[in-house]
C-alpha cells in the first residue's frame, strides 16, 4: 500500500439545525484501495460524502489531496480534482441516450459545435466494452430497467477518469450477476491506482471487496479496521452500537385459501405467467436483471397494458390496465424505485401516506383533517416510522423510514388483500431491513397476502414461504422456500 494517502479528512464538523450530522470525523483513503464506509442510515455517511464531493461545506477540519492541504469549492472543482461520486439515487439524463449520458457535458463536437455523434458512439463503445457492460449506446436511457441504469451511472464516472470514486449503494439494483460484473470492474479500477469509498449496507459485499472499513455512528467516528481483521459481528456491533443478527427467520404463520390467481398473463414483457398466492402467504420472485420481476408487477397492477390472461382477488376479476381498479378490489404496490415512483419528495409524511386512502377521512369532497392525523399518528406508531411530525417532507427521512411510510400508505384501508413489494430493502441498512421484514411478516401473519420481488436471494430465502424464479420474462422456476438453496434459484435464473 502506498504510504501517502491520496485523501485525507481531519476534524471535519458539520451541524444543521438542531443536530451535529458530523463530530470530529477523520478519515483517510490510499491509491489502489477499496475503502468501505458503513453504518445505519442517519450514521452521518451522504454528509461525509456530500464533504468530499463538494456538495456541502465542512464547518471545520481540513481536507487533503496527496498531503496538499485543499479547499473543494463545489462539485464541479471536485470533479476538476478527479473526484467522482456515483450517487445510490441515479443522476442521469433520461431523455438522452446511454453515449450522451456518460459524456454529458464533455461531448465530442465537429465544426460549428455540433456534436460528432459518430466520435461520441465510438467513446462510449469503448468504455462500454473495456468494462464488461453489454449496453447499446445509442439506446435512450428511460428505454432501460434500473439496474442497466445503474450501470451507465457507473461508466459515466469512469469516463472522468477519476483517483478518487466514492460508490454509494452501487449495487442496490443489481443482481448476483450483474453484482459480479461490478467487483471485475472495482478490480480493474483498483489495479489501475484508483482509490475507491465503497457504501454499501451489504455486509457480504463489504468483505469481498473492500481491504478497509471505516464505521460512523449517530455522526462520530466509531473506528478504521482492516477487513481482514474483523467479522460480521464485531462489524455490525460497530455499526448499531449493540449486538445485532444480520440475517431474519421468518416466522411461519398459518396459510389459508387462495386470495390472488394470475392465468397466463402476458404483456409486451412478461409472458403467460400463471401463479397463485394463499391468505397469510408471502410468495417471493427471484431473477437476474432482465428478468421480469418488475414488469410483472406493473402487468398484475395494471401499469403495462395486457395483452392476454386473467387476474382475480377473492374471486372478483380485475380489470384490465386500471389500476384505480386495483387499488379498489384490495391490491397495493411498493414500487422498486422509491425515488421516482414511490415518494411525493415534497408532501409530508402523512400526504405520502394518505394519497391513495382520501375517500376514508372525507366527507362530501371534504377532509377531516382530525381523523386523516389519527389514523396517520397510529400507524406511524405501529411500525415505528422515525419523523419529528407528521408534517415533515418524506425527503428528510431515512431511505427505510421512506419505504415504511409507502409499506403504510397501503395500511390505512382494511380492505387491504394483497400487497406487492418490489426490492423491499433497496438502499436501506441493516437494522431497518429487519424491521422492513418484520413488518411484512405481520401482515402476512394477519392474512394478508405479499408477494415480494427481489434481487436478493438471501432476502427471498429468509422471507418467502414459496418462490418462483423468472428467466426472460417468463417463469423458469418453483420451490419450496424451506427446501432450496441460492444455488438451486441461480441454475433457475440462467
Amino acid at each position: 500500500m502506498p504510504k501517502e494517502p491520496i485523501l485525507r479528512l481531519t476534524g471535519i464538523n458539520k451541524r444543521f439545525p438542531g443536530v451535529y450530522a458530523l463530530k470530529d470525523i477523520s478519515f483517510a483513503v490510499y491509491p489502489g484501495e477499496v475503502h468501505a464506509l458503513m453504518g445505519e442510515n442517519g450514521a452521518g455517511k451522504s454528509t461525509l460524502i456530500k464533504i468530499i464531493s463538494g456538495a456541502l461545506n465542512a464547518d471545520s477540519g481540513e481536507y487533503y489531496l496527496n498531503e496538499k492541504k485543499t479547499e473543494i469549492t463545489g462539485p464541479k472543482d471536485a470533479i476538476e480534482k478527479k473526484i467522482s461520486v456515483i450517487y445510490q439515487e441515479l443522476n442521469l439524463a433520461k431523455d438522452l441516450s446511454v453515449a450522451e449520458n456518460i459524456f454529458l457535458g464533455n461531448l465530442p463536437t465537429k465544426s460549428f459545435g455540433r456534436i460528432d455523434y459518430a466520435l461520441l458512439y465510438e467513446k462510449a463503445s469503448k468504455i462500454l466494452l473495456e468494462f464488461g457492460l453489454n449496453i447499446d449506446p445509442k439506446v435512450t436511457v428511460k428505454h432501460l430497467a434500473v439496474a442497466q441504469q445503474q450501470l451507465v451511472e457507473i461508466a459515466k464516472s469512469i469516463a472522468k477518469d477519476p483517483k478518487i470514486i466514492i460508490m454509494d449503494e452501487p449495487t442496490s439494483a443489481l443482481s448476483h450477476n450483474e453484482i459480479e460484473a461490478l467487483f471485475g470492474i472495482i478490480r480493474m479500477l483498483k489495479d489501475r491506482g484508483t482509490a475507491i469509498v465503497y457504501v454499501s449496507h451489504k455486509l457480504d459485499e463489504v468483505f469481498a471487496i473492500s481491504q478497509k472499513v471505516t464505521v460512523l455512528r449517530d455522526g462520530e467516528f466509531v473506528g478504521t479496521c482492516f477487513i481482514n481483521e474483523i467479522d460480521e459481528k464485531k462489524l455490525i456491533s460497530m455499526m448499531v452500537g449493540r449486538p445485532l443478527s444480520g440475517t431474519y427467520t421468518k416466522e411461519k404463520s398459518s396459510i389459508g385459501d387462495i386470495i390472488m390467481e394470475v392465468e397466463n398473463l402476458s404483456t409486451d414483457y412478461v409472458h403467460d405467467v400463471s401463479f397463485s398466492v394463499k391468505a397469510g402467504e408471502i410468495v417471493g420472485f427471484s431473477g437476474l436483471m432482465g428478468s421480469g420481476r418488475t414488469e410483472l408487477c406493473r402487468a398484475i397492477f395494471g401499469l403495462d397494458r395486457r395483452k392476454n390472461g386473467r387476474i382475480s382477488i377473492c374471486g372478483n376479476e380485475l380489470a384490465k390496465n386500471s389500476p384505480e381498479e386495483a387499488v379498489r378490489i384490495g391490491l397495493g404496490l411498493v414500487p422498486e424505485n422509491r425515488k421516482d415512483d414511490g415518494i411525493f419528495p415534497q408532501l409530508s409524511v402523512r400526504a405520502n401516506m394518505t394519497l391513495v386512502s382520501l375517500r376514508v377521512f372525507s366527507r362530501m369532497g371534504r377532509i377531516n383533517p382530525e381523523k386523516e392525523y389519527t389514523s396517520t399518528e397510529k400507524i406511524i406508531e405501529s411500525i415505528k416510522i422515525k419523523t419529528p411530525s407528521q408534517k415533515q417532507r418524506i425527503i428528510n427521512l431515512s431511505g427505510g423510514n421512506q419505504q415504511k411510510v409507502i409499506l403504510a400508505r397501503w395500511l390505512i384501508e382494511s380492505n387491504r388483500k394483497v400487497l406487492i413489494v418490489d426490492e423491499p430493502t433497496r438502499g436501506i441498512d441493516i437494522g431497518a431491513k429487519a424491521e422492513i421484514y418484520a413488518i411484512l411478516n405481520h401482515l402476512a401473519f394477519n392474512g394478508m397476502s405479499i408477494i415480494i420481488m427481489s434481487s436478493e436471494m438471501p432476502e427471498i430465502l429468509s422471507i418467502a414461504d414459496r418462490i418462483y424464479v423468472m428467466k426472460a420474462g417468463a417463469i423458469n422456476g418453483y420451490f419450496n422456500a424451506y427446501e432450496v438453496t441460492q444455488e438451486d434459484l441461480l441454475i433457475a435464473a440462467t
